[in-house]
């Protein structure tokens, strides 16, 4: 079902940068944006869930939906059935579908949503009806032993499909370690950095798995765990006990030192250990092999008592070393870290001598860091890099921003406002054209009782520069 916008609310460009701000979407409907690959890869739609608080945190959505950026219709591409939840949409960029959080059906008492109950799924939003668009599970699971190769044992998170479209990479925890407690000779539950590739080599295209528990599935895709986490990794070490917030590196991968290509890479956030037993957060990276199926170091699926172990040929290295910065580690706003189109710089927060959150960057050959900016205010969101690599989104002083990455000048695209309004931290989204910049403000609406709430609405602010 669709409907058109009701209307919009504009700002003309600032003095010091090109910039023509425009509300997309209104009304009593909240909007939440995740942090990267929201436009379709024809970039006239942008893809949001309704999760009900300012920030998402709440996952109790059940629409996935799209809006037109010309024409401002809306679409519902997904509903989802049996109390289940949904959110966290991200978009391929080279094909029409999304890939997206789903958490359970039917849930009980002992398996409801949670970080180790959740899957993702995909949708080809082929049809108008939402009904008719049908969502197909990414990551098998098996829950019970002898576990099956290519599947998870818990749930996965943040979904977000490599450059080239084919793989899908994601964070995940385990519920078979998570459900025996932080006590007993197992190794624990901790997140971890995944990927899955489609099973086109499997008899029906999918990983079967026994269904000896109710709430194990088949999938679509063979997925696998891609880091190699400790659970008390030694202080000064390059040891993680925890992987988050990651990206693909670069369209086509990265170029080692020695010239070679690497093909496919995520740079994520690991948790270490400081020599004076500080828990921080630096930059690593994962190379990864043309084939993630066989097995590594130990079984790819785990066992009743170990994590599932990273497939043969994945090369896992730590590129920042920040133990020793007046404010070391990786600091500031929620954020995945991002790569530059051409996979030389991974772009992560972090503050400088002086406490202000700058964006750095690393260069994934070699790990020479480089501070890029020198603001006097924190960059205070997540952060897209153009499709050019020369400019950086983020929001900055209350207003969208933009940083050039060659001379590291930060540019304000709209007025500060020091209220509710001002632009939200989690998405600051550049199109797939590098025009637009898509992001998420607060607005207080009227609702039918009479009552004043406020609602995320999506906006855009159009980009120019000569």
């Amino acid at each position: 079902m669709a409907h058109s916008l009701v209307g919009y609310w504009e700002h003309n460009k600032m003095d010091d940068a090109e910039g023509t701000e425009r509300q997309l979407t209104s009304g009593t409907t909240n909007h939440i944006l995740s942090n990267a690959n929201v436009w379709s890869s024809d970039g006239q739609w942008i893809y949001y869930d309704v999760r009900s608080d300012a920030a998402g945190s709440e996952f109790d959505g059940t629409r996935i939906e799209r809006i037109h950026v010309a024409t401002g219709e809306v679409e519902v591409i997904y509903r989802s059935w049996h109390q289940a939840c949904v959110g966290v949409v991200t978009a391929n960029p080279v094909a029409n579908e999304v890939v997206f959080i789903h958490g359970p059906e039917n849930p009980t008492a002992d398996w409801r949503y949670s970080a180790s109950h959740r899957r993702g799924v995909i949708v080809r939003p082929s049809h108008r009806d939402a009904a008719s668009n049908k969502a197909t599970t990414v990551d098998a699971r098996d829950l019970t032993p002898p576990f099956t190769p290519g599947a998870l044992r818990g749930g996965s998170h943040v979904h977000t499909f490599s450059p080239d479209g084919k793989w899908i990479a994601f964070t995940y925890e385990d519920h078979v370690l998570a459900s025996q407690g932080d006590v007993g000779a197992h190794q624990r539950n901790r997140r971890a950095i995944g990927i899955s590739i489609p099973a086109d080599n499997f008899a029906g295209g999918m990983v079967s798995v026994p269904k000896s528990h109710d709430r194990s599935h088949d999938g679509s895709h063979f997925s696998v765990v891609v880091t190699e986490l400790h659970d008390h990794p030694r202080p000064g070490s390059d040891e993680i006990c925890r992987a988050i917030e990651d990206a693909w590196i670069g369209i086509d991968g990265y170029v080692h030192s020695n010239g070679t290509c690497q093909r496919r890479a995520i740079a994520f956030q690991g948790e270490v250990v400081t020599e004076n037993n500080s828990v921080i957060r630096e930059v690593f990276v994962v190379d990864l092999p043309d084939d993630p199926t066989r097995t590594g170091k130990g079984p790819l699926e785990g066992t009743a008592t170990t994590r599932p172990m990273p497939p043969a040929g994945v090369v896992q290295r730590r590129l920042t070393y920040t133990a020793n910065h007046k404010f070391p580690g990786i600091e500031g706003p929620r954020h995945w870290l991002r790569s530059s189109p051409d996979g030389s710089q991974i772009v992560f927060l972090k503050r400088d001598d002086s406490g202000v959150v700058q964006l750095w960057t690393v260069n994934p050959s070699d790990g020479q860091t480089t501070m890029l900016t020198k603001n006097q205010h924190d960059i205070a969101s997540a952060f897209t890099f153009s499709p050019n690599g020369r400019w950086i989104s983020h929001v900055m002083d209350a207003s969208v921003c933009v940083t050039n990455t060659e001379t590291g000048d930060t540019k304000r695209l709209t007025s500060p406002s020091r209220d509710e309004t001002t632009p939200r931290p989690e998405a600051c989204v550049f199109s797939t054209d590098g025009q637009k910049i898509a992001y998420i403000r607060r607005l207080p609406v009227k609702t039918a009782d009479g009552s004043l709430r406020s609602f995320n609405e999506i906006f855009l602010c159009h980009f120019t520069t000569h």
